[in-house]
Formats: C-alpha cells, sequence, structure tokens
C-alpha cells in the first residue's frame, strides 16, 4: 500500500534548492565586496604612506597606490586614484582617494562608486 507522501522529499529539495543556492551565491558576492573594500583601503594607505615619506610627494604616492590596485584586484580598479596634502589639526596629512567599481556580479559592476581614502602624516613635519 502507498502512502501519499511518497516522492514529497524529491519535491521539497527541488524548491529549496534554488533558494538555497541563490543565498550561497548572495553570500558569496558580499564576500567579495568587502574583500574589494578592505585590498582598496590596504592600498589607499599603502599609497599615503609613501606619499608621506620625506623626499616623497603624493604624487609618487598615488602611483604607488595604482601599482599596488593593478596587481592585486585589476588594472580597472587603479584607474581613478588621486592624491593631495590635507591640514588636518594644523598637521600636514597626504590623502590618497580611490575610487574603483563596485563589484555587483564577480568583479563586474558600475565604475567609482566604491569610494575609500587612505591617509598618513607628512614626515617631518612640525
Amino acid at each position: 500500500m502507498r502512502t501519499r507522501d511518497e516522492g514529497s522529499a524529491v519535491a521539497e529539495f527541488a524548491a529549496t534548492a534554488g533558494v538555497l543556492a541563490l543565498l550561497f551565491a548572495a553570500v558569496l558576492q558580499l564576500a567579495v565586496v568587502q574583500h574589494v573594500r578592505a585590498t582598496a583601503v590596504d592600498c589607499a594607505g599603502a599609497g599615503a604612506r609613501l606619499g608621506a615619506l620625506a623626499g616623497s610627494s603624493p604624487e609618487l604616492g598615488a602611483q604607488r597606490a595604482r601599482e599596488l590596485l593593478s596587481d592585486s584586484l585589476s588594472p580597472r580598479y587603479a584607474a581613478d586614484v588621486s592624491a593631495s596634502v590635507l591640514a588636518a589639526a594644523g598637521a600636514p596629512v597626504v590623502e590618497v582617494r580611490v575610487r574603483a567599481p563596485l563589484p555587483l556580479l564577480g568583479l563586474l559592476g558600475p565604475a567609482r562608486v566604491l569610494e575609500v581614502r587612505g591617509h598618513a602624516a607628512v614626515e617631518g613635519a612640525a
């Protein structure tokens, strides 16, 4: 004698497998976004530290940030990098700003949406 529940496990799995796959993909994409942001912040900070060294310039810091972004992520992420010297609380500070694409599908996404900044105090400034 057959019961009415036979085969229902297969149907339940088919109904939930798609939702679980989408949830997994969303969590994975969130991890990619966080990785890209953390990498961009690190590259901006490293560029600012180089640009703040005695005998260096903010432009060298921006160039270093571009090199690190190109090597770490993609040259597309290094397209919009700028550096300037700011006066924060009376002390000069080098700021490197990175505007990069926000990865919405893999590493693809709208350009210049993700903006991060790195700061470093200028060496030898009193």
